[in-house]
């Protein structure tokens, strides 16, 4: 799997991060949670990095202190493993990108 680094949440090494992939699917890199593999911790900036027109499909629960839990499929892809920093309090999980659709025209007044 090959990726295109999209943001950070934070300067510097580790941290969140979104990438995008040659399979159609965001990578997102997060905090651990615990006794969930297929899950990361988020800040709400970090969805400010998706690719205009398209949103992460993945279900996100809000944790009331400025970000989210998301689920998704564990990484295990070696090649994508080795381009990323990931600190032992982060792992990563790749979840689909998702094209926004629009219904209707602009709201009125």
């Amino acid at each position: 799997m090959r990726l295109t680094f999209l943001g950070k949440a934070t300067q510097g090494g580790g941290s969140p991060t979104l990438f995008a992939t040659d399979r159609n699917t965001y990578v997102v890199q997060g905090w651990k949670v615990a006794d969930a593999p297929d899950s990361v911790e988020i800040p709400h900036r970090l969805l400010a990095h998706v690719e205009a027109g398209t949103y992460v499909g993945a279900r996100m629960v809000d944790t009331g202190r400025g970000s989210f839990t998301l689920l998704g499929e564990p990484v295990t892809d070696e090649e994508a493993l080795s381009f990323m920093d990931i600190p032992g309090h982060e792992t990563c999980v790749e979840v689909p990108k998702e094209r926004e659709v629009w219904f209707g025209g602009a709201a009125t007044g």
